[in-house]
């Protein structure tokens, strides 16, 4: 195989990250009914927070009670509670994506796996444990606590420094998102595969190493005689 690394992003490219369902789930043990107009609202405030912190003009502990005030003060619980709660429903329903188990359990013990994810602690941790992933896994690095966000290059340089410092031309970073997996990896002088799975044209500017449309694309081209 041509890589000794291959980094993943987490959610949309090894989990499935559902957050309407999530916010039911979450909603709905408080007695509140979360609706469509509920999410749209939300996704109103959310997707700008993102792209912030992405930027980093913003923090993770930041986005993450700003994007539940407005329910916060609806139902008179703080959005901390409300952020720990949604974290917690997501790690109840998120699975991993159709190929993932198989993919990963091809690849580990026979190249190094890890994971560099914007998303935060609370869920990473316990999804990889609850789906049996963990192990295959020996780098985990967190943006929430590295403390910036991909596609920023310090939190590749960081992933980088954890794994020894390896041969940059032989460590692929796959990824679902062109803006934060792709070119953060670029940025950083890896090889990317972008996990493309709408078959969308790429953005301007960003020019990925491999597209695929799924993991079980992503498993034949790194495994072609399997």
């Amino acid at each position: 195989m041509q890589y000794e690394w291959i980094l993943f992003d987490a959610d949309e490219t090894l989990f499935s990250f559902d957050a309407e369902a999530g916010l039911r789930h979450m909603f709905a043990q408080l007695g509140y009914h979360f609706g469509v107009e509920d999410f749209a609202a939300y996704q109103a405030v959310n997707k700008p927070l993102w792209v912030a912190y992405q930027d980093g003009q913003i923090t993770a502990a930041q986005l993450q009670t700003e994007r539940f005030t407005p329910w916060a003060d609806k139902l008179k619980v703080t959005a901390a509670e409300l952020n720990s709660r949604f974290l917690a429903s997501m790690a109840d329903i998120c699975a991993p994506l159709p190929g993932a188990r198989e993919l990963v359990e091809a690849l580990h013990g026979r190249v190094n796996l890890g994971i560099i994810t914007n998303g935060f602690t609370e869920l990473q941790q316990v999804r990889l444990q609850r789906t049996g992933l963990a192990h295959a896994f020996s780098t985990l690095v967190i943006s929430e606590q590295v403390g910036v966000a991909k596609p920023d290059k310090a939190i590749f340089e960081h992933a980088f420094s954890l794994m020894g410092q390896p041969d940059k031309q032989r460590v692929l970073m796959v990824g679902d998102n062109p803006h934060s997996d792709i070119l953060g990896g670029l940025n950083a002088g890896i090889h990317t595969c972008w996990i493309n799975a709408r078959q969308e044209p790429a953005p301007a500017g960003i020019a990925p190493h491999y597209q695929v449309q799924n993991l079980f694309e992503l498993k034949a081209l790194l495994q072609p005689s399997a």
